[in-house]
């Protein structure tokens, strides 16, 4: 593997464990060039259907574009890398289960929010307020009078209540 920090090509595993829900292996790995860590996942790879975008352009399905956006929407929240990539398998495996061939970026952002609404709800917010597109504080008002009814199972939102 490629050492992200010298591009030395060799490395060795210094931990290896089951990653979240079991769909993963994290390896922690040193390089021998710098001797700097790094972490890698190594998943199954499956067939995903494709992506339809809200103007009808169809492109592969990418877990990094998930990933990155919940990571942005979890920053200073306290929410771990383990958590995100459990979330994000949560909705692959979802769409996977569905058997389609297409799928549209509306269901994918629906899960998505579902799920990130019960991990941290600050998160949810920032993540609705992108996907969602607010036009207003009137929309964004009534997401928020939403977050007052709890769904079963959801975690409080603020700081000091996880």
């Amino acid at each position: 593997m490629r050492c992200p920090w010298c591009g030395h090509l060799e490395d060795r595993v210094v931990d290896s464990r089951e990653a979240g829900d079991g769909q993963a292996t994290r390896r922690r790995r040193e390089c021998l060039g710098c001797t700097r860590r790094f972490t890698t996942y190594e998943r199954i790879e499956e067939i995903l259907p494709h992506v339809v975008k809200k103007d009808g352009r169809r492109e592969p399905f990418d877990r990094k574009k998930i990933v990155e956006g919940v990571a942005r929407a979890c920053q200073k929240r306290p929410v771990s890398a383990e958590e995100i990539e459990a979330l994000v398998s949560g909705v692959e495996r979802q769409l996977q289960e569905l058997g389609e061939r297409e799928i549209r970026t509306v269901a994918i952002g629906e899960a998505v929010m579902q799920r990130l609404r019960r991990l941290d709800e600050v998160a949810y917010v920032r993540f609705a307020s992108v996907y969602r597109a607010f036009r207003d504080v009137g929309e964004f008002m009534t997401e928020l009078e939403g977050l007052g009814r709890k769904e079963p199972g959801s975690k409080p939102g603020g700081e000091g209540s996880r």
